[in-house]
């Protein structure tokens, strides 16, 4: 009797304990797939030098649209006129709302341009070319996903200075975050995950100093967890497009790999970038996602 009175006792604790511990939102199996993420590198890098206004980014935005609209999302255009160094620039930034259970909006995002050179040919394989590919790939993965917070993916025009870095960058976040501002939406942005250079093959991902603590800790916590020593604890300050959303209150990280030999050089091409590195960052942020959401949902 008293064998059988502990067997209730200890069952019941057991049902109290698990009605009572939060269950992270959306705990089922979803696999990031380098291959296809690669596959698209590679027809985006085909397409050669990327910058904004050009044909090049224009063929390049109707692939992102056709591969959106291709796994039953909706993309939309918002389209804008930069002042830029060397005048005026039409730019365009490309964005597609994946369906959740809560309010307002988590963002993915990434540049999808890359920085003009005429002195060589750039085809921005790692700079330009993984953040547009990779967003592809998480697209596909989240749309079956249960999320619990609607979320966004941003493909960001401008963010490569036309000359110096000092004399104007980040045209598209800027853009996109002051039309926020005027919408007044601005406080419906959640958490904001931006993604930069992250297929070198020899990743190493610091901490960027400027970005949400919470947030970063959350992506950090998970490679430790997934045993990821791509990235590292050291940390470093880094000017990108995440900054236009942290001057405007919003929580922002920013994972990127900047310790890139061929960054900005004729170099960054196929041979120096690898689908692991897409793997391993797939792998962390998917990871980091849950956690993400049981904060900002």
């Amino acid at each position: 009797m008293r064998s059988m009175l502990l067997a209730f006792v200890l069952l019941a604790g057991c049902a109290c304990v698990s009605a009572q511990t939060p269950t992270p939102p959306a705990a089922q199996e979803v696999t990031f797939d380098s291959a296809r993420a690669f596959e698209h590198l590679k027809t985006i890098v085909a397409i050669g030098p990327r910058p904004a206004s050009s044909p090049g980014l224009q063929k390049t935005r109707e692939y992102i649209m056709e591969q959106l609209a291709a796994i039953g999302l909706t993309p939309r255009e918002q389209a804008f006129e930069a002042s830029t160094p060397i005048g005026p620039v039409k730019m365009v930034n490309i964005s597609a709302t994946i369906p959740g259970a809560g309010t307002g909006r988590l963002i993915f995002a990434g540049h999808y341009d890359t920085k003009l050179f005429k002195e060589f040919t750039f085809v921005g394989a790692n700079d330009g070319g993984s953040s547009t590919a990779f967003l592809l790939e998480l697209a596909r993965v989240l749309k079956d996903r249960k999320n619990a917070v609607p979320i966004e993916i941003l493909f960001l025009d401008g963010e490569e200075a036309f000359g110096e870095w000092e004399t104007g960058n980040t045209f598209g976040s800027r853009h996109y975050v002051a039309a926020a501002q005027k919408a007044g939406t601005i406080k419906d942005i959640k958490a904001l995950i931006l993604v930069d250079m992250i297929a070198d093959a020899d990743l190493t991902v610091k901490r960027e100093s400027n970005s949400t603590p919470w947030l970063t800790d959350a992506i950090w916590s998970a490679a430790r967890e997934l045993k990821r020593p791509e990235f590292v604890s050291e940390s470093t300050p880094i000017e990108d497009d995440h900054m236009p959303f942290l001057a405007a209150g919003v929580a922002a990280v920013d994972v990127i790999d900047l310790d890139y030999p061929d960054w900005h050089q004729a170099g960054d091409t196929l041979d120096k970038v690898s689908p692991k590195s897409l793997q391993v960052v797939g792998d962390v942020l998917l990871k980091a996602l849950p956690k993400i959401e049981l904060r900002v949902k």
